[in-house]
């Protein structure tokens, strides 16, 4: 006790407290991600309403609204919008005082070309019960239109009623490499991002921010300059909207409610390493402006790493930018050319490991700003974020599919970043705002860039503080098959996370009350039809949670049989074998040809064998290391996103260029397909990873393995194994299929599937990995071998002076002895021992039987490989 007493003295006297009111941190388990509209056309921001009704905008023009009461959308209208390369419609929020003036702001790529070409345009609309009324045109962007990147476009009030708008430097990056695009020769003007962002005179690659006025009719200025933007209003040279300049493409903004802070996620440039003659390797930001200012690009990046200024025609750098004193080089600039100091990012992170934010991880990079939570600021509300993220910043990454939040200091600074929900996925988020009951909603754009995705959605994250609701599972012993269609169910796997509750389940079938009760109903479906099945799990506190799949009932799978004239487990040396698929249907009296489909396959040695037994398809490693990057947001397999699709880049490339297209992916690089778009570096992954992926791409452009479904196969390979995949689809949609695979009659012990008192070992010499048996009694099993017309089994033994036999048994460990393999101590022994007939199908063990010696864990046999021969 005195020891206590001391250690809370010296705690005491050194400054040392303990706060019993920091809030202890929630629970994944109590959020939940509740999806409440998808198949979305590019969704880009949404904004919500006092009374909780969520607006939300798709790319293409169209404006719609989810009411969460009623729990259902409305499509409020359709804008005609230019939506070209980065542009459409793509920022939206709601006037300060909604509620009562029914404004809202739209800023949307102008179809209709102007004097001075396309502008993108800022408007406000009255929301009628009609749909939208009274356009008012507030600002115009001029923008270069072809082969320009870089809309940006978010919008956001302030509690001032100041709105800010972001937008892009209208500069194709597709000629610097991925560094600083200051190109200020002749004809250049969209590789020359000083004409935009670093001009004090334009109004792209800003955050602008005006007051917009409250007249009705029209007759007064649309806006006015608040006070406190980077230029005073009359100042030669500048554009007195620009609140923050030097921007790339800020692609989502927020602005704190309580600081007025301005936060941004800025999309960066993307070249891969740092260049000794260019500059720093492009980064991603997330940016704070406590107050107005320049942001830096394309001088700087991140923290202020300044580029090298470059001669585009020498092909020489000169001196690095100074960020003290910016100054404006271009030839293309209107503006200032001394500019406003350069400011830090607040954070910032490349592709590869970040050294000062390496919680962010590697990967592709789309930066987002999100809200600062602000706990008392929401209503009392149960279902409300809890107060331990209170005044925390919400980022997020629409590549990398993370959510963090920010702790700040009491002045703004960092101090810490954490992941939020780690375990939940996130599917490319864009845009993200807690309504006013303190319930976070977002939109997810969904898999692929510029396409019409079935999973983009809207969802709202909710929190549960009391009495979690459970989590509901739903299986079936079979979910197709014709009536009457008799199926066992099953909610084995539900859960509750509050661990007392016991659950009670209802089960919806054919009815909407419920028509059995337990957690293993069994029902019989006399009808044919399609019935989606329900459970619903409650707890004791009258939680809910349902589940549900999918039964068809009128038609039965399709038997298929590889009739195969030859052994269907190995292949012995140089053959052809004959076969002939057969089909039965009960539904299809008469199979028709043209549904089925046999496809011949030979895989080397080391390729996934038991990918191709569970799939019935090739499995490229390749293809898990892609869906595990960032590959899918820019291409797809057969259509042109924002690269090629995988099949076109397979019809130019051959495999001798794998090495080649690997450091591509690694390193990045344009200009193949398209000047306006260029591959993101990848430098966090493997050389051999990057071999896999291309290996996978290049796949597509192979031979069509597709054969007749009768005929005759050559088998010539020594190693390796053929695939023979033999399906049928039926009229009613259902899939039966047989395989065989085919393996060389010799194969490594170490390949069996199941094993008792038995170490998988590997040896010294490569290639050659060993099964030891480490006491009488011990078996390998090797399921499902074809024996007909086998005739004989040599086997590859080391026996360190260890007596007796390999029992070569059928069916189990003590079934029937089909051969006996003598072992006699001698060290390396191989020895053919004829088979016992036993054609057709068997589960073959390999059994030691010990006479003398004493197998244990350090004198082991050593099994390493078999061979059947005729």
């Amino acid at each position: 006790m005195n020891e206590l007493k001391y250690l809370f003295l010296v705690l005491c006297l050194t400054g040392f407290t303990i706060d019993s009111d920091i809030p202890a941190k929630p629970d994944d388990s109590r959020f939940t991600k509740i999806v409440l509209d998808d198949d979305l056309n590019e969704p880009m921001e949404l904004d919500i309403a006092d009374d909780g009704v969520v607006y939300y905008i798709e790319r293409v023009g169209t404006l719609n609204s989810f009411d969460p009461k009623t729990n259902k959308k409305k499509v409020i209208a359709k804008l005609n919008v230019r939506a070209t390369a980065e542009d459409g419609l793509m920022g939206l929020a709601l006037d300060p005082n909604f509620s009562t003036n029914h404004w809202l702001y739209l800023y949307f790529g102008d179809p209709v070309p102007q004097k001075e070409g396309y502008v993108n345009v800022l408007c406000r609309f009255e929301l009628a019960a009609t749909g939208l009324i009274n356009k008012k045109e507030i600002l115009r962007v001029p923008l270069l239109h072809e082969g320009v990147n870089h809309s940006a476009g978010s919008l956001a009030f302030d509690s001032k009623g100041n709105l800010y708008l972001s937008t892009g430097d209208n500069t194709s990056p597709f000629e610097s490499d991925g560094y600083s695009p200051s190109d200020d020769r002749p004809g250049r003007l969209r590789f020359d991002a000083l004409k935009s962002s670093g001009n004090t005179n334009d109004l792209r690659g800003k955050i602008l921010r005006i007051h917009p006025s409250t007249n009705v009719d029209g007759s007064a200025s649309a806006y006015t300059i608040p006070e406190g933007n980077l230029f005073p209003q009359g100042t030669p040279g500048t554009r007195p909207e620009i609140y923050v300049m030097g921007c790339r493409n800020p692609y989502r903004i927020s602005v704190d409610q309580r600081t007025g802070f301005l936060y941004w996620g800025e999309v960066g440039p993307d070249a891969g390493k740092d260049s000794l003659m260019r500059g720093p390797k492009g980064h991603d930001e997330i940016n704070q402006a406590r107050r107005a200012g320049n942001f830096g690009w394309p001088l700087f990046v991140g923290n202020n790493k300044p580029y090298y200024r470059y001669d585009f025609d020498a092909k020489k750098s000169g001196e690095l930018f100074d960020a003290r004193k910016p100054i404006n080089f271009s030839r293309n600039n209107t503006g200032l050319k001394e500019l406003p100091p350069a400011q830090s990012a607040f954070i910032w992170y490349p592709y590869a490991d970040s050294p000062e934010f390496p919680e962010l991880g590697t990967g592709g990079r789309n930066a987002m700003g999100g809200p600062v939570y602000y706990y008392d600021d929401y209503e009392q509300f149960e279902g409300k974020f809890p107060r331990y993220f209170d005044k925390k910043l919400f980022v997020y990454d629409w590549m990398r599919g993370w959510v963090f939040t920010v702790k700040m200091k009491e002045n703004g600074d960092l101090e810490k970043l954490e992941r939020f929900l780690p375990e939940t996925e996130f599917n490319h988020p864009v845009d993200m705002a807690f309504n006013r009951k303190g319930e976070l909603y977002m939109l997810e754009y969904g898999t692929y860039w510029r396409a019409k995705n079935t999973d983009a959605k809207l969802v709202r994250i909710e929190y549960n503080e009391g009495n979690r609701a459970p989590v509901a599972k739903i299986a079936a012993d079979k979910t197709v098959g014709a009536a009457p269609l008799k199926v066992s169910f099953s909610a084995k796997g539900s859960f509750d996370y509050d661990k007392t509750d016991s659950l009670k389940y209802e089960w919806f079938f054919t009815a909407n009350t419920p028509q059995r009760t337990g957690p293993e109903p069994t029902f019989t479906f006399t009808k044919p039809g399609v019935y989606k099945c329900r459970v619903r799990a409650t707890d004791p506190k009258g939680k809910t949670t349902e589940n549900s799949l999918t039964v068809r009932v009128g038609n039965e799978p399709p038997t298929v049989r590889v009739e195969w004239q030859g052994n269907r487990s190995f292949y012995l040396g140089e053959s052809e074998v004959r076969y002939q698929v057969k089909v039965t249907d009960r539904e299809d009296k008469s199979p028709d040809p043209k549904r089925t489909k046999v496809l011949f396959h030979y895989l080397p040695e080391g390729e996934d064998a038991a990918g191709m037994m569970a799939t019935g398809e090739v499995t490229f490693k390749g293809k898990t290391l892609m869906e595990q990057s960032d590959c899918k947001a820019c291409h797809a397999l057969n259509n042109k996103s924002v690269g090629p699709s995988y099949r076109e880049v397979a019809k130019r490339y051959t495999d001798a260029e794998i090495p080649k297209l690997a450091e591509k992916i690694i390193n990045g690089g344009g200009g193949v397909w398209t000047k306006d778009h260029v591959m993101s570096a990848h430098p966090q992954l493997l050389k051999e990873d990057a071999v896999e992926m291309v290996r996978y791409i290049l796949s597509f452009n192979k031979p069509n393995p597709q054969i007749p479904s009768k005929g005759s196969i050559k088998l010539s390979q020594s190693q390796g194994s053929y695939f023979l995949i033999a399906r049928y689809t039926d009229a009613g949609g259902l899939m039966g299929q047989d395989i065989v695979r085919l393996r060389p009659a010799k194969f490594m012990a170490v390949e069996a599937d199941i094993f008792y008192k038995v170490a998988k070992r590997n040896a010294p010499a490569p290639g050659t990995p060993t099964m030891n048996y480490n006491e009488n009694g011990a078996w390998v099993c090797f399921k499902n071998l074809d024996l007909t017309r086998l005739k004989t089994l040599k086997t590859n033994l080391y026996t360190p002076k260890l007596i007796g036999t390999l029992e070569i048994r059928t069916g189990s460990p003590e079934g029937r002895v089909i051969a006996e393999v003598p072992i006699s101590g001698k060290d390396v022994e191989e020895n053919t021992v004829p088979l016992r007939v036993s054609d057709g199908r068997h589960d073959v063990y390999a059994v030691y039987r010990e006479t003398s010696g004493g197998a244990n864990i350090w004198k082991t046999l050593n099994l390493r490989w078999l061979e059947f021969g005729k």
